[in-house]
């Protein structure tokens, strides 16, 4: 099966924030605790990691359920903008052969469309660094006003023209699949990503590494 759209997930698909994650929510927790006089505990490592995938205040709902929004709103902010220096400073990891797929399949023909529910500094960023963001068309981001979720990135696709039937979503978390489910498009599954065992049960295309993408350009 060829695809004519690739719409792409980022963390866990194309980069992995693993190695920076803990780090960059411990300065951020540090700096709020110190300017609030409040302290807060840093979530672990792997109960951050578990949260990556989801929409933002979805995952400082969950991680941080006793702070107002306005608190988890300006912790979140805080992170964000780490978490950007830091990508733009050269750290977090790439899959391998990510800017060569990337671009081998914009030469086939094939387009790039970005389907995370990361906010679009972050997502930015990553592509930015990685030498593909010119590749990106119809960018289309979750603002919180009207799209909130992966899922409703997916529907603006299909609400502008984009067939369905040529779309293949491409990730490693449940929302990936949902969103995927959500259109009725193909989900080409990331087994390398960070989802826990037994998270994706189903898909039509699995991915050992991201170049495997290439088969289906």
């Amino acid at each position: 099966m060829k695809y004519e759209f690739f719409a792409l997930d980022i963390d866990g698909t194309v980069f992995s924030s693993e190695e920076i994650i803990y780090p960059v929510y411990k300065e951020s927790i540090e700096l709020w605790s110190k300017a609030t006089g409040n302290a807060l505990d840093t979530p672990g490592r792997e109960r951050i990691m578990l949260e990556i995938g989801k929409p933002v205040k979805k995952i400082f709902q969950n991680l941080f359920p006793q702070l107002s929004e306005d608190d988890r709103d300006t912790l979140s902010d805080s992170v964000l903008r780490l978490l950007c220096d830091k990508i733009a400073a050269g750290a977090g990891e790439y899959y391998p052969e990510v800017k060569k797929t990337i671009d081998a399949i914009t030469e086939r023909g094939g387009k790039i469309l970005v389907a995370s529910n990361g906010r679009r500094p972050y997502i930015e960023a990553i592509l930015g660094y990685a030498g593909v963001l010119q590749h990106v068309i119809y960018p289309t981001y979750i603002d919180g006003e009207k799209i909130f979720t992966k899922s409703d990135i997916m529907r603006h696709y299909t609400s502008i023209g984009l067939d369905a039937k040529k779309i293949v979503m491409v990730g490693d978390r449940l929302s990936d699949l949902e969103a995927a489910q959500t259109i009725g498009c193909d989900f080409a599954w990331c087994e390398y990503g960070h989802a826990p065992p037994g998270e994706i049960t189903t898909w039509q295309v699995k991915l050992e590494q991201f170049s495997d993408l290439l088969k289906y350009a």
